[in-house]
């Protein structure tokens, strides 16, 4: 049986500040999980915490690309490091982010070892890049353009670390849950890029979309996939502790039901939970519910 390993990755560098002279409070999401027992709770290993930089836009402007660019590529190559060795060494790791730019270092180590999918749970497509920004605005804040850089699309700071981008292919990425109205979706078609939308999880049930997404992943020469999950995958009147909590998400029992096939495949490598904001949950109700979900479905026996 494989190990659970628990890790922290509380890096909030790729979002926007949420009013001037502030900084994004998801980096306490790890802490907040911890807080509600989740250590013992999965019967995890203790895999310590990535420090990432200090948070700091300095000097930068609107045109100038990602912000906190090298203190990012710096941390994505540091992440990529702890989470490679315990999948190499056929662990599971549970990574508590931190904002959506966690992924890449988390999609690096994969792309060291081999050839992964990406299940990618979340409620917008993130797929702004500079190829588009004509239509979804600036790029600047890398965890709006997290589903576009894995694939390749963005500075190659970035996107190109070791000279492998794409660190995953279009063709071995599923985004799952993203808002009925979300404008990536038509670009996501036109690509190929597999993403399927609360109301069409609602129309075939949760489950079976799991299970598809499963089917698609093993007609490919995968060597495992990771699951990405975005907690603003889950509905406001749920979930509302996050930077853009957009009403028409998917409820707790429908990402439960989405997750359970795809935590219990043999396949599956690990999974990352980003953008919970507990400054934007006092009663601590959101990292509740998030302890409890990964439980239901990673705990050790």
């Amino acid at each position: 049986m494989r190990r659970t390993v628990l890790i922290d990755a509380p890096s909030n560098l790729g979002l926007r500040p949420p009013a001037p002279g502030t900084v994004p409070g998801c980096y306490k999401l790890a802490g907040a999980l911890r807080e509600h027992g989740l250590l013992r709770r999965l019967g995890a290993l203790e895999g310590g915490v990535v420090v990432p930089p200090r948070y700091d836009l300095g000097e930068w402007r609107e045109g100038d690309g990602d912000f906190n660019a090298a203190a990012l590529a710096a941390y994505t190559g540091k992440l990529a490091g702890r989470v490679g060795e315990h999948v190499g060494g056929g662990d599971f790791p549970v990574v508590l982010g931190g904002d959506c730019s966690i992924l890449l270092g988390v999609v690096l180590a994969l792309r060291r070892l081999g050839r992964y999918g990406v299940a990618y749970l979340d409620g917008h497509g993130d797929f702004r890049h500079p190829g588009n920004t004509a239509v979804s605005g600036p790029i600047g804040a890398a965890a709006g353009e997290g589903l576009a850089q894995i694939t390749g699309r963005g500075q190659a700071d970035l996107t190109d670390l070791d000279g492998l981008r794409p660190y995953v292919r279009d063709e071995d990425v599923r985004a799952l849950g993203l808002r009925d109205a979300d404008e990536d979706q038509a670009e996501l078609t036109a690509l190929g890029i597999g993403h399927v939308p609360v109301s069409e999880i609602r129309r075939r049930g949760p489950q079976a979309v799991a299970r598809d997404v499963l089917t698609d992943f093993a007609k490919a020469p995968l060597d495992g996939f990771w699951i990405h999950l975005d907690a603003d995958v889950l509905d406001p009147s749920v979930m509302p502790a996050v930077d853009s909590p957009d009403p028409g998400g998917l409820l707790t029992d429908e990402l439960r039901a989405l997750l359970g096939p795809l935590a219990a495949s043999p396949r599956c490598a690990g999974i990352d939970v980003t953008i919970y904001d507990p400054d934007r949950d006092p009663k601590g109700t959101g990292a509740a519910l998030l302890a409890g979900l990964l439980e239901d479905l990673f705990a050790q026996p």
